[in-house]
């Protein structure tokens, strides 16, 4: 017997329920369930006891020899588990909700591939099915129960042997043809002859292959039709389904709508597609995310046009919201490393209509020597022990329109560290060009006036520099990349004739790489190296901020913090040339927990390139991610592979929001 009638929506022609399984002789193992805390279900779902109000009920769900994926599928598509806890308020509305959970039963079955399964549903002892004429008989005694007892309502599912897919097949609406490979590739289309007949697996496919198509400049691209024909004997389904692909096109016009305090203009400027560039969901996704950089908006929807333009291009319509232009923030937070410390920050999102934004940032902090803990026997307030930064910030996006942002920065910071004390000025002003939404290259001027002192003695000096980087960025998630890299390069000399008091050249370089093995993303290899070197004056004439130093949560995590440097009388003091590598196997256990097993490597050295006279030092750790809507929360636990003398911890924990790197 074949059965035809399934597509995509889920419509069946006929449906099949089986009223006496409970006189049918079937056996009917125990069932255990239980939660912990709702993390792994619905919540609490104990009914409560008998009144006059409502009528509360126990339910026992049995489904017979599956496994837990189905059971878990049959009850979240059952009302009568999911509201358990939420009785309704008589008889018939209890019956009501039980006939309601049919054909919810039936269509999670038929979904996972089991055709010929059978359900029975029975409330306070009386036998249900669909279409139920004369349910007069449940009503009567499940009302019995009212203030007396929970109403027993009985769910039992048989879902017999699970479907295969015998003929699978995708035509061309065109032609009336089967796709050729070179078409569209199997790996597309996935399911294949010996797979379970699951209607998710086949929804699934027929979105695989519709973005196969738009992926290639087919915006049009639909499924025409679909053909499911179930023989029940033979325990198979034959599938065909009709493609038409559309035709090509490109990118047309863009408009932005919903620009009401921000400049459209600034928009555009970070829109890199031109009309006429192929069309692709991918590049409408890039564009997307580069609009979204812009600090002033809070959303963005591209919707695309119905049909093509003269030219055979497809108009778009960015939509845009814009956030609220002010924002104020403040924190307290204490270290045992660090000591106390409060912040407080205001911004403005938009200041002058041009998306430009203003950011305020002040903190203040305990500096001691000693891990930010005053001496146990000294219990006078001494101001010299406060250390402090104010940082002001600007960015204009978009200068008359162009690809090109002002960005202004200005500091004023007193800081001490286990190996150094400084006091210092800064400012910077620069023009960054972005070429696209994953290149920039960034220029501008420096000047620094500041104090350090440390164990090598005090330099007071004037620096006046002109910074150039270059920034790379094709990771596919700010805060857990799993495919792409991130480059930043910068090079910035201070020459004595632009009145640098210490003339030399720092040049840095950071890069990432993430690889995501599987699909899904749930096993992602991610490594990280990172350069530094200082050309010029001897060590001690460098300012001792401005040494390179390894160690801590950005760095090497498990030693200490900028801990990792050569060293004077015991005390780090920096060095000229840094090496920093680290790799990371980011593994999801579940689609909210993941384990990240990482080891870290590198110093400082005193030369201006690495010579490796300094020892490598070498960290491995296990790390444990929760994922958010906005990130993982991550924990890490470090140690030194090799312990030496002078380090005064055998392990580290960091917390942060985002991965490492």
């Amino acid at each position: 017997m074949a059965q035809s009638g399934w597509s995509g929506t889920r419509k069946y022609s006929s449906l099949v329920l089986l009223a006496g399984l409970l006189s049918g002789g079937l056996s009917i193992p125990p069932a255990i369930a239980f939660d912990f805390f709702g993390l792994f279900g619905g919540g609490d779902e104990t009914p409560p006891p008998p009144n006059a109000e409502t009528l509360p009920y126990s339910l026992d769900f049995t489904v017979v020899g599956a496994d837990k994926t189905l059971v878990q599928n049959l009850k979240d598509a059952s009302t009568l588990q999911r509201l358990t806890s939420d009785p309704p308020p008589d008889a018939e509305s209890l019956v009501r909700r039980a006939e309601a959970d049919l054909p919810r039963l039936n269509d999670a079955l038929w979904g996972a591939g089991y055709y010929n399964a059978r359900i029975a549903i029975t409330v306070a002892g009386m036998p249900l099915s669909l279409p139920a004429s004369r349910p007069e008989a449940a009503i009567r005694a499940a009302t019995a129960y009212r203030a007396r007892a929970l109403v027993p309502v009985q769910v039992i599912v048989d879902p017999g042997p699970q479907f295969v897919l015998r003929n699978v097949a995708v035509l061309d609406a065109r032609t009336g043809r089967p796709f050729m490979p070179d078409e569209l590739p199997p790996r597309i289309v996935k399911i294949e002859p010996g797979d379970p007949a699951r209607a998710a697996d086949i929804v699934a496919a027929q979105a695989r292959i519709v973005d196969h198509f738009r992926a290639q400049s087919r915006p049009f691209a639909k499924v025409t039709g679909q053909n499911p024909v179930v023989t029940h004997p033979a325990q198979v389904m034959d599938i065909s389904l009709t493609l038409d692909p559309g035709p090509r096109a490109g990118i047309g016009d863009i408009a932005v709508r919903g620009a009401e305090n921000v400049d459209p203009a600034v928009v555009r400027s970070f829109i890199y597609t031109e009309p006429g560039d192929p069309y692709s969901p991918a590049a409408l996704a890039s564009m997307r995310k580069s609009i979204l950089s812009i600090e002033a908006l809070s959303s963005v929807r591209i919707r695309e046009g119905e049909t093509l333009d003269a030219y055979g291009n497809l108009p778009l319509f960015v939509d845009i919201t814009e956030r609220q232009p002010r924002v104020i923030g403040a924190s307290v937070q204490y270290s045992t490393t660090d000591g106390p410390a409060v912040r407080a920050y205001w911004a403005h999102r938009n200041l002058f209509g041009g998306a430009e934004r203003l950011r305020l940032e002040g903190s203040l902090f305990y500096l001691t020597e000693d891990g930010g803990r005053p001496e146990e026997d000294d219990d006078d307030f001494d101001w010299d022990d406060l250390g402090g930064r104010f940082r002001a910030s600007f960015l204009k996006p978009a200068l008359w329109g162009t690809r090109n942002d002002f960005l202004a920065d200005a500091l004023v910071e007193r800081d001490r560290t286990e190996g150094y004390t400084s006091r210092l000025v800064n400012g910077t002003a620069g023009i960054r060009h972005r070429f696209s939404e994953t290149f920039s290259i960034q220029g501008g001027i420096e000047y620094e006036k500041g104090q350090a002192s440390d164990i090598l003695g005090q330099v007071d000096y004037t620096l006046v520099g002109l910074p150039l980087s270059v920034t790379y960025d094709s990771t596919d998630n700010t805060l857990d990349p799993t495919r792409g890299m991130k480059l930043l390069a910068s090079v910035t000399p201070y020459p004595d004739f632009l009145g640098s008091s210490v003339p030399m050249t720092i040049a840095r370089g950071t890069a990432s790489a993430y690889w995501s093995i599987d699909e899904e993303s749930r096993y992602v290899l991610a490594g990280r190296l990172g350069l530094g070197s200082i050309i010029g004056p001897d060590l001690e004439e460098i300012p001792a901020n401005r040494r390179f130093f390894a160690g801590g949560g950005g760095s090497v995590r498990g030693f200490g913090y900028r801990s990792l440097s050569p060293t004077f009388l015991g005390e780090p003091i920096g060095g000229r040339s840094l090496l920093e590598a680290s790799v990371e196997a980011r593994i999801k256990v579940t689609d909210t927990i993941g384990i990240v097993p990482f080891v870290d490597a590198g110093t400082a050295f005193e030369s201006s390139y690495p010579d490796f006279d300094e020892s490598i030092r070498v960290s491995a750790g296990l790390g444990l991610r929760y994922y958010t809507a906005i990130g993982p929360i991550r924990l890490d636990v470090a140690t030194p592979i090799r312990r030496e003398q002078g380090d005064d911890r055998s392990f580290a924990i960091y917390v942060g929001i985002g991965q490492a790197f």
